[in-house]
Parts: structure tokens; sequence; C-alpha cells
């Protein structure tokens, strides 16, 4: 109860300006950031320690190898990758939900920019978590009405970028082992480095550090099966991206052109039945694989594709510069470097990191020097 009292502390810090900011802008706004404080409090109240849950003889085998598998994973992160060693990831929480979160993600009907919400601490995004998932979609609702695109997805994690202590959750502890080792090095990777208001930076690094930590996790502690299992994955995931990237490059194009409205309303409606089509078609040759028929569940819509680059547009600049560092301390220190840019400088310094090597004499890359890898 201490442990809670002080975060509880540190939550009026943080949500008082957010509340009084509400409270001028509207019951509605008021509304929204007293469902974030009852939603982050019911995950404190909810947590107890993993030890407290591997102690207890009530607690299932099953989730008790989950949880002691999360502690190694943990230690790893820590000991292998330099992230922060702090108290998240050391409590669990069982929610009765399948997601921490729902976003709700909207567009103009003929236009890929999304809306952008604007927060304490992390600054303006493109999306509204609501911890409801009736909530999520009745706001969805309200900007539908206003002839907007709109998205509603589940969301199994999330980070308070060390703000707080981030429990390990129901909705993601039963992943398999490399899928629980990605989400917890993607979430604390954002403790790390974070800019207020620039997904992409934020994204494209932990990205780049889930990445590399993975690989260098399964290169440790997995087996023939697991590597051979996260390497299909992994490939399913790449063709499934490049999927959406070759439809919103095409939905681009449209808006971008001086054609009719009627006629842009037509187009946009056979892309995404073109999407459609594809995605059977990549299912099939994934041999039946339907781990992304979820994100068809509802109708598509621009929202679907507005994120998609938020993720991989600076992951070629981000890897780039952790093998130009070596290790992952010297790594993290030069990304804090960068994050201190204005949004101009750091586009043009994460662009140029992201070219292709430049040819040698003999019409090879070049080499990078021998040495220690990356740790």
């Amino acid at each position: 109860m201490r442990k809670i009292a002080r975060q509880m502390l540190r939550a009026r810090f943080w949500l008082a300006p957010a509340c009084a900011a509400a409270m001028l802008a509207g019951c509605a706004q008021f509304k929204y950031y007293m469902q974030a404080a009852q939603g982050q409090y019911s995950l404190w109240s909810d947590a107890r320690p993993i030890e407290d849950w591997l102690g207890d003889p009530t607690t299932d085998p099953q989730l008790k190898a989950r949880l002691e598998k999360a502690l190694l994973i943990r230690k790893f992160a820590v000991k292998e990758l330099s992230l922060p060693d702090n108290a998240s990831y050391k409590n669990y929480a069982a929610l009765s939900r399948p997601f921490v979160l729902w976003n709700v993600v909207a567009t103009p009907e003929l236009s890929l920019r999304p809306i952008q919400w604007c927060f304490p601490i992390a600054g303006c995004v493109s999306y509204r978590g609501y911890y409801s998932k009736e909530d999520a979609m009745a706001y969805a609702d309200e900007l539908r009405q206003e002839r907007n695109d709109v998205q509603v997805g589940g969301v199994p994690a999330y980070s308070t970028l060390g703000w707080f202590s981030d429990p390990l959750l129901s909705t993601f502890i039963n992943y398999s082992d490399a899928e629980l080792a990605r989400m917890v090095f993607h979430e604390l990777a954002h403790q790390v480095a974070y800019v207020q208001g620039d997904s992409q930076f934020n994204e494209g690094f932990a990205t780049a550090v889930e990445e590399a930590g993975v690989a260098r996790w399964l290169e440790l502690y997995g087996t023939d099966p697991m590597r051979e299992a996260y390497t299909r994955y992994n490939s399913r995931r790449q063709d499934f991206l490049a999927l959406l990237v070759r439809h919103r490059k095409m939905l681009a194009d449209l808006y971008a052109g001086k054609t009719s409205t009627r006629h842009k309303r037509a187009e946009k409606a056979r892309i995404f039945a073109h999407l459609k089509s594809d995605y059977a078609k990549l299912k099939e040759s994934w041999g039946g694989y339907a781990g992304y028929d979820r994100w068809f569940a509802e109708p598509l819509t621009n929202a679907h594709l507005s994120a998609v680059g938020t993720y991989h547009d600076y992951l070629p600049a981000f890897r780039a510069l952790l093998k130009q560092e070596r290790t992952f301390v010297r790594f993290y220190g030069a990304v804090q470097q960068i994050a201190t840019l204005d949004a101009g400088q750091r586009r043009q310094q994460l662009d140029l990191l992201g070219r292709p090597p430049m040819l040698n004499a003999e019409g090879g890359k070049e080499a990078l020097p021998s040495g220690e890898g990356v740790h």
C-alpha cells in the first residue's frame, strides 16, 4: 500500500495540470482524464509482486512458469541490453479484459494524416486511449459522425515512460518466449529515449531495441524450433507490413491528386477491396495462418493505414546507428543526443543514417570494422 501511495502522489503531480486544463476545456475532456487516472490506478491496485504470485499455492502452475520466464527476460534486459533496472515488470496484474487499452485512431475521409491529441508527458500523439472498450467505441462513433475514418484497436501493453512502475499483464504474459521478450524490451526502451510528439522517432528506436534484443535472447536461450518459429513470425510480419505500405502509397497518391471527391471515394473503395483480396492471397501463401485476421475484423479505413510507417520509417536509421555504436550503452547515448535536436535536425540526422551504405571500389558494401559485437 505504501508503494501505491507513493505512485498516487506522483500521479497527482502528473495529472493535476491535465485535469486543470481539461476542466477549462469542458466536461467531456475532464471525464476522459478521470477514466485515464482511474484506469492507471486500477493497474497499480491489482498488481502484486511476482514473488508473491510465485509463492502463492493457488497460482496456476502455467502462470508461475510464465512469470519465472518474465523474470529471466527482465534480468536479461538489464544485463545484456543495458535497459533500465527499475521497478517496471517486477509486478503482475491479472485483468478481466483481453486488452489493457483500446486506442482510437482517426483521419479525415480523404487523408492519411491522423488527427492529433496532446497530453502531458506523452506530448501530441495520433491516438486516444481508453480503458473501456465501450468508451472507445462511443468516442469512435462521435468521430465518425464528423465524417472521419476511424479505427478502434486493442492494446496489450503500454509504457508510462518510467514515471510509474509498469506491471506485467495477463494481456501478454502468455505470448511465446520471444514475443514476451520483444514486448518487454520495446516498452522498456521507451524509458531510455522519448521525444514528445515524435512517434516515428520513439517507435523506430524501440523497435530497433526489440529486434536486436530478441536476436540476442534467441542466440543465448533459444532452441532451434524457437528460432525457426520466430523467423517464420518475423517473415510474416514483414510480408504483412509490405502489403500495407503498398496500399498506403496507392491511397496517398490518390489523395494527392486533383480528381473529384466522387472519384476519390470510388477509388478508395477499390483500393481497400484490393487490399482485402491481396491479404487473402498472402494468407494462403502462409498456409492459412490467421494471425492478422483481427486487423480485418472491422471495415477498413484510412485510420488503419495512417500509422503504418510510424514503427518502421526510421528503423533502418536506428539499425545503422546500433551497428555503428556497437554497444547498447553507446547506442543509447547517441540516440539521446539526437533526441535533443529540433524536429528538422532530428529528421535530417535520421535520414542520413538510414541511407544505404556506399559501395567500395570492388562494388561491395563498405564493411564494418571487426571487433566486439552489440551487447
